[in-house]
């Protein structure tokens, strides 16, 4: 399931994502608690947080807040504009500046381990696409954050750009497959254990002398030990940073 950013009314979202005039009904008199836009989108976080997006809706929303889904559209107007304020507000998770005292190098070390760390509190973000940027407050903060980093590498903004956006991919990339590697034995009812075991046994069944015909896969198998996500995580993180610095030793 891919989200795209901005498919509600563009003025309105932007509006509502830079707070730019008042929200109507801030608060209500009555035996409920007011409304407001940030009261709803925390709700919808913790809808997509518990149950994941494709269980978001203004209804579900409306439920975990003790009021209908019509009741929300006076302060967020549709779905689109609510994905949109809570993948900004979200955002706003992840810190602001990294110390750069000690290079470039641990600096982005310290902003992939946070950044995926992020992505796993709201495995939901991964599914709104980056191709269409919301353009709120706290997506250009993290984005301003990143280049901070980078900036005095030397690279020039055209090389720094698409060492942002390899970054991003790459820690996006190993976020989703944890992610999708921790929803699997729910989704399926299968463990992890169980489905390799199961398969393993029979690809020696269908397959013999499996290893023999691709002898460069076997040979990536014969490494010691089981391959943790943490592990190569960091191994992709390391390579990718050793390219980086390839990069701006030719400068």
């Amino acid at each position: 399931m891919v989200v795209f950013a901005g498919q509600g009314d563009a003025r309105r979202s932007m509006a509502l994502l830079w707070r730019k005039g008042e929200e109507p009904g801030e608060v209500r008199p009555g035996p409920k608690p007011g409304l407001s836009v940030d009261v709803i989108v925390e709700a919808a976080i913790e809808v997509a947080d518990s149950e994941g997006m494709a269980a978001l809706s203004m209804r579900k929303v409306g439920e975990r807040l003790g009021r209908t889904g019509m009741a929300l559209y006076t302060y967020v107007p549709n779905k689109g504009e609510l994905v949109d304020l809570m993948y900004d507000r979200v955002l706003a998770e992840l810190p602001a500046t990294y110390d750069v005292s000690g290079g470039w190098r641990p600096a982005v070390a310290s902003w992939a381990e946070h950044t995926l760390a992020f992505y796993l509190r709201h495995p939901w973000v991964l599914q709104v696409s980056r191709a269409r940027p919301v353009l709120g407050p706290n997506e250009f903060a993290m984005l301003e954050s990143m280049v901070a980093i980078l900036r005095d590498t030397g690279l020039g903004p055209r090389r720094t750009r698409g060492v942002v956006a390899l970054l991003f991919d790459f820690v996006r990339g190993a976020a989703r497959t944890v992610s999708e590697s921790r929803l699997a034995p729910s989704a399926t009812g299968v463990s992890d254990e169980e489905w390799w075991r199961t398969r393993s046994h029979l690809l020696e069944e269908v397959a013999p002398g499996v290893t023999d015909r691709y002898p460069m896969v076997a040979w990536l198998e014969s490494a010691d030990g089981e391959p943790g996500a943490d592990d190569t995580f960091a191994t992709g993180l390391e390579v990718l940073l050793d390219g980086i610095e390839a990069a701006v030793a030719r400068i």
